[in-house]
This record gives structure tokens, sequence and C-alpha cells, in this order.
């Protein structure tokens, strides 16, 4: 039988099908969910909930590992997919929110909730991993930039923060809120450097000081930090579109005009090989700078975790510490912060965020509060900046910085005002200028009470 045109289409058209049928299948099994491939990751995730559903699952640390970071790496790669989403804290606000609303209808049971409150609470995993990413970060920043940084993000970030803090008072004032809870639940978070540097520090010394557990201060002072993490994204995309038109503003990634000022932040770091024996000891050395700060706690009576931060910047900059502890510090810092902070959410969401706490802190005033004290902060930076010799739009957008979520906020920021190379200055206003204000919240709480 003799083969008709539309016959050859007809086949032509399966054949491409089965094409893109078989490319879309290979595509997806090269995808990693964190770091995982699909299809194994699929075959744990069914492993841990099978156990899980049965109430099989072992009530220890790694049973409790098992279930934060299979639900961790999932609603991460989840949050990092959806556009628009991804770029305002995605990932964090899916692996705080959803757990928490998956216990709020009792879909975990007594087993589950039992082996994760023995990881976070009795085994204590929320203040190791504040401990590995506040002095790993601080040790592994480069001195140079730590302490030119400094001198020259000082005066823009005092002016700013401390416009932000009188413009949110007053406004938080206009709102209804007390200067007591706007300034210590809504401001102070917004520009204590995130969730793992700032958010989790504050709970612990707000619980040291005012005696209730910390899971009751993550969950009020986590919304404040997010909001504010997605001001301070819609103000970098609008400086970064107002430096298009405004030439004269724009220093196209370039902070200062001068450039033998700006060559002091060229510094090339090239990665070094990880050495796990320097990691051991960085670990080592982590812990004994937590020890240190309780038992400085006893004498000095200022939360630990406080004094911690305080150390850990006097070492850096006296060179106490061997640049091998450093690495090692570092690299521990780099391992946590890839692979353990939203495992880490997935447990505050379910054990130290409820729901019903979250929601009752929202309302119109609370987001505008939040919002004047971010913008009020770029505007300030941007008007001062040419008295300081430096580009207004540059600026404003590292000073915004202040107000992000960390790390992640600062990537989403500079990426949402195509500003990449500021990271050695936002790396400065996140997190000198958040433990600066976590020390300096802690001591006023401290003073007033």
């Amino acid at each position: 039988m003799k083969r008709t045109e539309t016959d050859v289409l007809y086949e032509s058209t399966l054949a491409a099908d089965s094409t893109s049928q078989l490319s879309f299948f290979t595509q997806f099994l090269k995808t990693k969910i964190g770091a995982v491939p699909v299809a194994l990751f699929i075959a744990i995730a069914a492993v841990v909930f099978a156990a899980a559903y049965e109430g099989y699952l072992p009530r220890n640390m790694i049973g409790g590992f098992a279930v934060i970071m299979t639900l961790g790496f999932l609603l991460a790669h989840i949050g990092h997919t959806i556009p628009v989403f991804k770029d305002i804290g995605g990932p964090a606000i899916l692996c705080l929110m959803v757990p928490s609303i998956l216990v709020y209808f009792h879909l975990f049971n007594d087993n589950t909730m039992k082996t994760v409150h023995l990881l976070m609470k009795e085994a204590n995993f929320l203040y190791f991993v504040i401990a590995c990413l506040v002095v790993g970060s601080i040790l592994g920043m480069n001195r140079k930039i730590l302490i030119q940084g400094m001198v020259r993000m000082f005066v823009p970030l005092v002016i700013g923060t401390v416009t932000a803090v009188v413009t949110g008072l007053l406004v938080g004032k206009l709102c209804g809120y007390s200067l007591y809870h706007t300034f210590f639940f809504i401001i102070v978070p917004i520009i204590g450097g995130g969730i793992g540097e700032g958010i989790l520090p504050l709970s612990l010394a707000y619980s040291a000081l005012l005696g209730q557990a910390p899971d009751v201060y993550v969950a009020q002072l986590a919304p404040a930090a997010v909001v504010g993490n997605i001001f301070a994204i819609f103000c970098a995309g609008i400086l970064s579109r107002l430096g298009m038109r405004r030439k004269d503003l724009n220093g196209e990634g370039r902070l200062v005009r001068s450039d033998e000022e700006q060559n002091l932040f060229t510094v090339n770091d090239t990665p070094k090989p990880v050495d796990f024996h320097l990691m051991g000891g960085g670990l080592l050395m982590i812990c004994a700078f937590f020890i240190i700060g309780g038992l400085f706690e006893k004498l000095v009576h200022i939360p630990g975790p406080v004094l911690m931060i305080l150390i850990a910047v006097f070492c850096k900059y006296s060179r106490v510490i061997p640049a091998s502890m450093e690495t090692g510090a570092h690299s521990v810092y780099k391992f946590v912060s890839s692979s353990l902070v939203w495992p880490l959410m997935i447990g505050l969401g379910m054990l130290y965020i409820p729901l019903e706490s979250v929601v009752a802190v929202f309302s119109v005033g609370y987001v505008i509060v939040c919002g004047s004290v971010v913008l009020s902060m770029a505007l300030v930076s941007f008007l001062i900046a040419p008295r300081l010799n430096m580009y207004p739009i540059e600026a404003s957008i590292v000073t915004t910085c202040h107000s992000g979520l960390g790390g992640t906020g600062d990537v989403a920021i500079l990426s949402a005002s195509n500003r990449m190379s500021l990271m050695p200055f936002a790396q400065i206003a996140t997190r000198i200028g958040g433990a600066s204000t976590v020390i300096g919240a802690t001591l006023l709480m401290g003073w007033l009470l």
C-alpha cells in the first residue's frame, strides 16, 4: 500500500512526540532535590514517609534528621523553582510555614513530632546551627574587607539604621503599637541579619531575658524579617530601574567614585580544597566559642550567643586564631549554610512557629511599619551618598541589604538590582550590621528590664 503524505506527517509527529517525552524524562532524571538525584530522593522520601506513617521512625537524631532533611530539601527546591516567589525568600517562607500548617492540621503523627522534638529541643540542634553560622561566617570573612568595609560603610549604615529606627517607631505609634513592641519585635528582626544569624540568636537572647521558650519569640520575630526582605527586594528593583534612567546616580556596580578606594575591595580569594581535618578542628573551635560565651554570661550577665559574636569579631580583628583554623571554621559554616539551614527551618516550623501565633501578628499596620523601616533606610542612604563620594544607587542598595534575610537576602536583593559585585559591602551591612543590632537590642532590653 502506498504511503500518503498524511501518513508520513503523522509518523513524524509521533516520532517527535516520542523524542520530546524521552527528552523530558531524561531531563527529569537529571533533576536534583538538594544534592540528591530525583529518583533516589523519591525512594528515600518513600522510606521515610512509610516509617513515619507506621510509627517506626527511630526516636533519635537519625530519625529526626531524616524527617527535617527530606522535607527541607523538597520545600527549598520547590521554593527555588517558583518565579518571583523565589526572589522574595520563597524557600525560607515554604520551609517555615508549610510544616507549621501541617502541624496545625495535625498531619504529623505523635511519633514523628516526638522524634523531631528530640533533635531540635533535647539535642539542641538549633544552638549547634546558630554557633556554626555566626562564628564560621565571621571568621571566614576576608579581614581586609572586614576592616576597610566597616570604615567605609560605617556612616551610611549608622545613619540609615538610626533613620529606620526613628521612622519605624513613629509609624508604629501611629498604627497603635507600643514603642517597646515596635522596636524589639518589628524593627530589630528586620535589621538583625536574617533568620540564622539574627532571629535565632535574638530568640535565645530574648528567652534568657524574658523567660519564655525561644519558640515563642521566633514566631513573633520571623514574620517581620520576611516582610522586610520583600520590601528590600522591591526597593532594589526600583533603584536599578532608576539607575538606567539617571546615569549620574548610577555606579553600575561600583560603590565609591574613587578608583583607588574601589580597588581596596577587589580581593580575589581563590577557592581552597576542603580539608576534613581542618573542618574537625574548626567545629571544635566553634563549640569552644559557644562554651566561652556561656561562661562569660555568668560573669557579665549578657546572653551567651551575643558574647559569642563579640568574641568572634575580636579574635578576627586581632588575628588570635590561626588561618588554618579560620578556614576550618568557615568550611563548617559553608556546609551548614548550604545543607542544614533549610532542614533547620523545617524543625522551626514544626516546633517553634505555631500558625496561630504567626497569623496573630499580621495586620495592615504591621506591614506598613515593616515597609517604613526599609524604605526610610534606603531613602536616607540615597540622599547622603553624594556627600560620602559614593554613588547613590549603589549606596542605597547596599544599606538596604541590612534589612534582608541574611546571605540569602543579600543574593536576592543584589540579583534583583543586577549588582552582585556589591557582595563584599552587602556582607558588611548584613553580618556586622546584623550582629551589632542583635548585641545592641539585647543590651538595651537587659537595661530596660
